[in-house]
């Protein structure tokens, strides 16, 4: 098979040979740590020949006449770079390339990748996030999280600040596939929803597809989230430490073999820890919330080791654990935890202008929710994935393909709103096969793509075609569009009873569903698979009002064809004669639309930033006997965000964030009974005996919660200690204006526990 993969990339290495042009890649590090510089121009000197930097520092400049050449490096915040290559016809060239940064820019004329790169890629429905954008959000609890920069992001719908969940354009949070150094993370974000799992200090990239994603991810029909940590200083030992109200971390960058030259092989690490003790310090900064202390508390732990070969090839091995933990007094407990161990690994072959990437990762999670007058609900999930991608380069253009593998199993415990046992323990395989071409002609910017997604346990095959495309009518104005069909077989194990979800488990699709299923206007069809499956149809135009000045603006429409939900119509344990199957099935299978549009204003300054959203969005299901709107369907969604440097040196800063979002649709209490279980059958003595509390539902997600809104803001104060020592102090404001945002409620008890209020932070953070 490894055979078969290598003869693509060396066919088009022929036609290189024919065409007599060269090659000159490699990988653009920081002079001081040895760490990859991503997203920078890398270009001939004098020529229109150059491309940018990947999330790895990796260029490629292809298709270049033979001769000799300045091959350049600018970006603002570092020196110039500029070597001599004297390239042959044929010849591939490997140059590293290390840029040291600048203490001061006075006069520094900005040369930006980002322009580049939004006229050569399509840019559908991604952000590309890295710390520098993160820090410009109110860093609630003393630090900046990439949790809190999701929930400004378009289409994104965030249940609070509490319950940390994100549904993304009409996608439940098990539509949305997290990855993290190529591993599976199947819970990103703390009960607390002001953090992830994810230290922002640690990590280089993320990438963030909110719709209309290419052939190279697989087995989500909503969102990804690819997130790259970073490698570690190869030179000298760094890190950081802080400590605030809600809590506390550190990070250290560890040389553990250090390069003999500049561009040698080496060894590095990473480590990261972080704990919230909200739940301890709460009871001393927050007693006036509950004297017993806020019930949050979570842990996270990453480690990562680097082996970098002189050519910029390097492999990585990584092992993270994550803990959280609620505990709601007489209403609810909660607990989960992910961990895992992975790799991954970059080659650049010596003679073939090919980069080839593979990962393998193990992961496992678990979760548990206890309720009073309820039972247990649990869930659990773990196995392993796995790939191998090549890239080639030619020119603007770029050939990816690929292979994925994906096995887990699931566990998972649950009773309906009828006291019905819903549980399932299942093993399952998937295979994807992907290939990708992008193509630029002219002002006209194609990117389509396949991938063949096999389901081994069901024995389904899913044929999913997908394409962007981008047209550069100049400039500073550029329309997109992006289609495609999307699969997977997980299954949200959520109750939507619940007026906000607590509970984020995972069930994988079952073999077997009801025969047939009926559409809104009566017409029935044979169900032929047991897969969720969505097409998305996307279209949007870039506008540059100025170089500081941009919108962008997104219109789309989210056709989930199937989707199979928990039944919360069963009330019969199984079959009976002349019954329907909606009674007693476990599962049922829902289609639904999502639809909407997305602006996004940005006003860039070197000292002030200024992002605004507006999200307007609709969403509906079918379940076969109903219509409804799932407790995620947002109408309104707003995000202004500002950031402010001061002083001579610019080392004050003040960052405000204001959001605002219609209510969330929920299910009405009409009244209660008195149920009977009837645990023994016909024998049970009804007269005697206690029966349990029933409730009465009304019209499902027929009422609105009040409608949510937040201002949150963050002082900080840099001071130099050294060339590589700052202290940071920073205060913030959480809910400056108290207002009370509806969290969860308790239908049995009938009480109302609010999002968090007004709440005042602190924090001093060294770096070193």
């Amino acid at each position: 098979m490894m055979r078969w993969l290598l003869l693509m990339p060396l066919s088009f290495l022929s036609l290189i040979s024919l065409a007599q042009t060269g090659t000159i890649r490699g990988f653009v590090y920081d002079k001081a740590s040895g760490e990859p510089i991503i997203f920078i121009n890398v270009y001939l000197e004098g020529t229109q020949i150059g491309t940018s930097t990947d999330v790895n520092g990796y260029y490629s400049v292809t298709q270049v006449p033979p001769g000799n050449y300045n091959l350049v490096v600018e970006a603002l915040g570092y020196q110039k770079v500029s070597e001599n290559i004297d390239l042959k016809a044929g010849q591939i060239i490997n140059k590293k390339l290390f840029a040291a940064q600048q203490a001061k820019l006075l006069g520094t004329i900005e040369v930006s990748a980002d322009r580049a790169e939004a006229r050569n890629d399509v840019q559908m429905s991604v952000q590309k996030i890295t710390p520098k954008e993160i820090d410009k959000l109110p860093s609630i609890g003393g630090e900046p999280d990439i949790a809190q920069y999701m929930q400004v992001l378009p289409g994104v719908v965030f249940t609070g600040d509490q319950g940390g969940q994100l549904y993304i354009r009409g996608g439940s949070p098990v539509q949305n596939k997290v990855l993290l150094d190529g591993m599976i993370v199947y819970n990103p974000f703390h009960s607390i929803g002001l953090f992830s799992v994810f230290d922002t200090d640690i990590i280089r990239n993320a990438d963030i597809y909110t719709g209309g994603f290419g052939a190279e991810y697989g087995g989500r029909i909503s969102s990804i989230m690819d997130v790259t940590t970073i490698d570690g200083n190869q030179n000298e030992f760094e890190g950081n430490v802080s400590v605030s109200t809600f809590g506390a971390k550190v990070n250290a960058e560890i040389p553990i073999v250090k390069p003999k030259k500049i561009g040698g092989s080496g060894v590095s690490s990473v480590i990261s820890a972080k704990h919230s003790y909200l739940d301890q310090s709460s009871r001393i900064f927050y007693d006036y919330i509950d004297p017993d202390g806020l019930p949050f508390n979570f842990t996270d732990l990453y480690g990562k080791v680097t082996f970098s070969g002189e050519n910029g090839s390097k492999a990585n091995v990584f092992g993270l654990y994550y803990d959280d933990q609620v505990r709601y007094q007489a209403v609810s407990d909660l607990n989960w935890n992910n961990q895992g161990i992975g790799g991954n690994f970059i080659l650049i072959p010596s003679a073939n202008p090919v980069l080839i990437e593979g990962n393998f990762a193990y992961s496992q999670y678990t979760i548990r929710l206890q309720e009073e007058n309820l039972r247990d609900r649990t869930s659990s999930i773990n196995g392993f994935n796995g790939g191998l991608g090549f890239t080639y380069f030619k020119g603007d253009d770029e050939i990816k393909y690929g292979l994925e593998i994906v096995g887990f199993s699931t566990d998972f415990f649950y009773f309906n709103a009828a006291n019905r046992e819903v549980s399932q323990r299942e093993n399952t395989t998937e295979l994807g096969a992907y290939v990708r071409y992008k193509k630029k002609i002219g002002k006209l910017v194609i990117d389509p793509s396949f991938r063949l997604q096999y389901y081994a346990s069901l024995s389904t095959p899913s044929f999913e075609p997908r394409i962007g495309a981008k047209y550069n009518v100049n400039d500073n104005f550029r329309l997109k569009l992006a289609a495609g069909v999307y699969s997977q077989n997980l299954i949200a194990a959520n109750s939507d009873r619940d007026v906000v979800n607590l509970f984020n488990g995972f069930v994988s699709g079952p073999s077997t569903l009801q025969k047939e299923v009926t559409n809104e206007e009566g017409e029935t069809r044979d169900v032929k698979h047991s897969l969720q499956k969505a097409n998305h149809f996307i279209i949007g135009a870039e506008v540059d009002f100025t170089r500081r000045f941009s919108l962008n603006v997104e219109g789309y429409f989210k056709r989930f064809t199937q989707l199979t939900n928990i039944n919360r119509n069963k009330v019969f344990n199984g079959p009976e004669p002349g019954l329907e199957e909606y009674l007693y099935l476990d599962y049922i299978i829902e289609t639904g639309d999502a639809y909407g549009i997305d602006f996004v204003f940005n006003y860039d300054l070197p000292s002030i930033n200024l992002y605004a959203v507006y999200s307007l969005g609709k969403t509906t299901r079918w379940d076969g006997v109903q219509t409804y709107a799932p407790v995620f369907d947002r109408r309104h969604n707003v995000n202004l965000v500002g950031s402010y440097k001061f002083g001579k040196t610019r080392l004050w800063e003040f960052d405000v964030r204001w959001n605002m979002g219609s209510g969330f649709p929920f299910t009405q209490t009409q009244g209660f009974y008195e149920q009977f279980p009837f645990q023994d059958g016909t024998s049970t003595d009804v007269v005697n005996s206690n029966g349990e509390l029933g409730v009465v539902y009304g019209e499902l997600n027929g009422g609105r919660l009040p409608y949510y809104h937040r201002l949150d803001m963050t002082l900080k104060r840099e001071f130099i200690i050294s060339t590589s020592s700052t202290l940071e102090a920073n205060i913030g404001l959480t809910n400056a204006y108290n207002r009370e945002n509806i969290f969860y409620f308790d239908r049995v008890n009938f009480e109302r526990v609010n999002q968090l209020p007004f709440m005042p932070s602190a924090g001093l953070k060294m770096n070193f």
